[in-house]
C-alpha cells in the first residue's frame, strides 16, 4: 500500500507539473508566438471553452501517468539514460501524435512541430520536479527487489 500512496503522489505531482506547463506554453503561445509568426497563428487559443479544459484534462492526465511511470522507470538507480529516455519516451509519442496529426488536416506542418517540441518540455519539466520531490524526500523512489 506504501508503494502504491507513493505512486499516486508521483502522479498528482507529474500531473500538477504539466498543468503548469500547459499555462505557460499556453500563455506564450498567445502572447508571442501566434502574435508575432503568422505562421503560427493557428497556436492562439481565443476564450475559456470546452476544448481548452478537454486539453487541459488531457494534459494533466498525461503527467499523472507520466508520474507513476517515471517512479517505477527511476527506481533507486542513478542512471540518466533511464530517466533520458523516460521522459523521450512520453515526451515524443505525445509530440509526433500531433505532428502525426497535422500532417493530416494541414499543408502547414510548423504549429504541429512546435506543439511536439512543447510536449518533450512538458515532460521535462514534470522529470525536473519528481527528481526534485525525490531528493527532498516528499516522494520515496521506488525500491527494486
Amino acid at each position: 500500500m506504501t508503494e502504491r500512496i507513493e505512486s499516486l503522489k508521483a502522479g498528482i505531482l507529474a500531473g500538477l507539473s504539466l498543468m503548469i506547463a500547459f499555462f505557460l506554453t499556453t500563455l506564450l503561445n498567445n502572447l508571442v508566438l501566434a502574435k508575432y509568426f503568422e505562421r503560427l497563428a493557428s497556436l492562439a487559443i481565443a476564450s475559456l471553452d470546452l476544448q481548452l479544459l478537454l486539453k487541459l484534462g488531457i494534459a494533466v492526465f498525461c503527467g499523472l501517468l507520466f508520474g507513476v511511470t517515471y517512479r517505477y522507470i527511476i527506481r533507486s538507480d542513478k542512471n540518466p539514460q533511464l530517466k533520458a529516455g523516460g521522459v523521450l519516451a512520453f515526451g515524443l509519442v505525445r509530440g509526433l501524435t500531433q505532428v502525426d496529426v497535422g500532417l493530416s488536416y494541414s499543408r502547414d506542418i510548423l504549429p504541429f512541430v512546435v506543439l511536439g517540441v512543447e510536449s518533450i518540455l512538458w515532460f521535462v519539466l514534470a522529470a525536473f520536479f519528481l527528481d526534485t520531490a525525490i531528493q527532498l524526500g516528499w516522494i520515496k523512489p521506488f525500491q527494486s527487489n
